[in-house]
């Protein structure tokens, strides 16, 4: 194939399945993998090919041993050299106090966070050092910044996935591959995600008061614009970090002024 090609791990109908869209529409193959609805998965890949583009869905589960390897090896060689890839894997399992996270779920959201990371690393990165290019985005979460109560599990996950990028791109950087942390600071139009933790009804209430028109949920559609910039900058203005909300949110680090302010 003469495409680049784009992975996207965790191509949901979020920001996974808008990314494998926007790369697609400029030219990349786009090989999207999920863990389940395989209905979804295909009605994605004939989405891309509708408009144009083409596109390999793929049905794995990352956390079993050798799913993420196989599926780079793969592609490496059936498919094409990957030159973008999205980790896109949540790890998100709600508002849980200590006691009621178990040692099960608390590992689990570090085997899909962090180890799912660096197993893509460990396998992708010789390929893209060999190049001598490539660039891996990956999405990230609010509580990579800051850990909240009933968020044990997530935010040890997520936290020890931005240091892992932090440490991936002080090695792999100087050889040409491009490493971004990509923090999602806000709540996502997305129903693979946002609307299963909150139900259809909720989500959909939701979406009337504060998306849509309003503006007030972050798009996945332009979530994937700003992956599409980041994969095609110029490696004298790389960038490492970034977040994104909502133009009504407050940042993490912010919390609600008087209300009297002018």
């Amino acid at each position: 194939m003469n495409k680049p090609v784009c992975l996207i791990l965790g191509a949901g109908a979020g920001i996974g399945g808008n990314v494998a869209k926007r790369f697609a529409r400029e030219g990349y193959h786009a090989c999207l993998a999920r863990r389940s609805d395989k209905a979804g998965l295909d009605r994605l890949v004939a989405e891309i090919e509708a408009e144009g583009g083409s596109a390999t869905g793929y049905m794995i589960n990352a956390v079993d041993e050798g799913s993420i390897e196989q599926l780079v090896t793969d592609i490496e060689t059936q498919v094409g050299p990957i030159t973008v890839a999205v980790f896109n894997l949540g790890a998100q399992i709600g508002d849980r106090g200590l006691a009621s996270t178990s040692l099960k779920a608390f590992e689990m959201g570090w085997r899909m966070a962090t180890l799912g990371l660096f197993r893509l690393a460990k396998v992708l990165f010789p390929y893209m050092e060999e190049r001598g290019s490539g660039v891996l985005l990956v999405t990230s979460a609010t509580s990579a910044m800051r850990g909240n109560a009933g968020q044990h599990s997530h935010a040890a996950a997520i936290g020890g996935r931005r240091m892992l990028c932090q440490s991936l791109n002080a090695q792999y950087a100087s050889k040409g591959i491009h490493v971004a942390h990509i923090v999602v600071d806000g709540a996502v139009d997305a129903p693979d995600t946002l609307g299963k933790l909150l139900g259809p009804e909720r989500f959909q209430a939701l979406r009337e008061t504060k998306g849509l028109e309003h503006d007030g949920l972050i798009l996945p559609a332009e979530v994937a614009n700003t992956y599409f910039h980041l994969a095609h900058q110029h490696r004298s203005a790389w960038t490492f970090e970034l977040d994104l909300r909502a133009f009504s949110d407050l940042a993490w680090w912010n919390h609600a002024g008087s209300p009297d302010l002018k």
